[in-house]
């Protein structure tokens, strides 16, 4: 913050989307990522489940692109270029990959090519998907938070103490991060903060299936439909990028063409404040979250398409309120149109 205003480098551009008035800076995700990275390599061990040189190396390259783009911008296609490079050193490097589609559409086992493609792509969508939620005061990085504490939790469950550890680091570095980022809000994470959470996140959350495998070094699954469980965690920036991403493409727009149509700023355009739509979020999150626990049995094929129908729900009865407020009235066909 003070170099921030030392040298004046504030969230200038990007004009017609911002939600303030006055200048902020954009280099939380700076803080966010020493404190991350310090704590990682103060507890990393050469035998981890996840080796701590591939993270890291992937989470310096992001970085750096995040840091450029907070400073003077980057363009999509060097951030996209850079996030695929990232991708695939942590799948081929790293083997942070997803080697099963565990019964989700009656398939199981994939092969390595179709593994790979997939993990890339998840993982790209993923550390997108956060960049894209951080829209509001507090919202990206309590979210961030809230995943990385329930993988951390689960973690610990499993006896995984590595991976536990790792996203305990992120949950401090949030913590610490969010008491100047709720509103009024002093400074932001920018792209340095968001992609840093994202990749995280989706990494934590495919070793989290992985270890949840049925077979996996002879036992059985800590937790049972481990997918649908990542999906519960991962449910709000999943939900929000599928949403906007398919807007655009009916609207013949480019699916990575801005816009203010995320659920924070329908959130906002009824009336809400920043923290106040914030929370709203985030206990939608912990919802999902509830039921995926008590409801594990119902198996992952069912428990996604039971989320995806609720999330559709959400998001119909939000229409229909945004609806009412702007029409200033109410109509049987505000239901559909």
């Amino acid at each position: 913050m003070f170099i921030a205003r030392e040298r004046k480098l504030y969230d200038d551009f990007h004009q017609e989307r911002k939600t303030h008035e006055t200048g902020i800076s954009r280099l939380g995700g700076v803080g966010i990522f020493c404190s991350f990275t310090i704590i990682s390599l103060l507890f990393a061990k050469h035998d981890a489940v996840l080796p701590t040189n591939i993270l890291l190396t992937a989470c310096i390259m992001l970085f750096a692109v995040g840091l450029k783009d907070d400073l003077a911008g980057a363009g999509p296609s060097t951030k996209f270029f850079i996030q695929f490079l990232v991708a695939a050193i942590l799948v081929f490097l790293g083997d942070v990959r997803l080697t099963s589609m565990y019964g989700i559409l009656g398939i199981q086992e994939i092969d390595f090519f179709t593994s790979s493609v997939l993990s890339i792509t998840t993982i790209m969508f993923m550390v997108n998907a956060f960049n894209l939620i951080d829209g509001i005061d507090g919202l990206a990085g309590t979210l961030g938070l809230i995943v990385n504490l329930t993988f951390g939790i689960m973690f610990l469950h499993m006896e995984q103490k590595e991976l536990a550890t790792l996203a305990f680091s992120m949950v401090g570095a949030l913590a610490g991060f969010l008491y100047f980022n709720y509103t009024p809000s002093r400074i932001f994470m920018g792209d340095t903060g968001s992609l840093l959470i994202g990749l995280i996140s989706v990494v934590l959350g495919i070793k989290f299936i992985e270890l949840n495998k049925i077979g996996y070094e002879q036992i059985s699954p800590v937790f049972i439909s481990a997918p649908a469980t990542a999906v519960a965690v991962l449910i709000i920036p999943l939900f929000d990028t599928v949403r906007v991403f398919t807007l655009r493409v009916i609207q013949r727009k480019s699916p990575f063409q801005a816009d203010r149509n995320h659920i924070h700023h329908r959130i906002l355009s009824l009336g809400f404040t920043h923290l106040q739509a914030t929370f709203i979020i985030v206990l939608t999150n912990l919802l999902f979250i509830y039921l995926v626990l008590i409801l594990r049995e119902w198996g992952n094929f069912t428990l996604i398409f039971v989320f995806l129908g609720i999330c559709i729900l959400i998001n119909w009865i939000t229409t229909v309120l945004i609806r009412i407020k702007f029409r200033r009235d109410f109509k049987l066909d505000y239901f559909w149109k």
